[in-house]
């Protein structure tokens, strides 16, 4: 079983419109959790004529870091990845805002976030 969440980029809270920009995949049983990105950034500018794309693309890059375990991710990519996914998923208000959680049964987790990032956010 595999738990996973989009990353949207929501360029103006208030109006609630988002872009799909990534996914995370959680799956305890096999140790493993990643994120993988892509930012559209005409979808995104369509959305948000303001929006600061390399900030956006900044945050996003950091999720994926986080996921990894990554020594830019500081102190929190050591935290256990339940903890990591778990913190990536809590609802927020920001750029990048997650969906809500959803699961799935695979033997192939990163396999399953490709697919995810295929047919959701590209």
């Amino acid at each position: 079983m595999y738990e996973w969440a989009l990353l949207r980029l929501v360029p103006r809270v208030e109006r609630g419109e988002f872009v799909n920009a990534g996914a995370v995949v959680y799956c305890r049983s096999l140790d493993y959790l990643a994120a993988a990105t892509h930012l559209d950034e005409g979808r995104a500018a369509a959305l948000g004529p303001q929006l600061d794309l390399a900030l956006a693309r900044r945050h996003l890059d950091a999720a994926v870091a986080l996921c990894a375990g990554a020594d830019a991710a500081g102190d929190n990519g050591r935290r256990p990845m339940g903890e990591r996914f778990r913190w990536l998923t809590a609802p927020r208000s920001a750029v990048v805002q997650p969906s809500p959680v959803h699961t799935g049964v695979t033997h192939d987790p990163a396999a399953e976030l490709q697919r995810i990032l295929a047919t959701l956010v590209r």
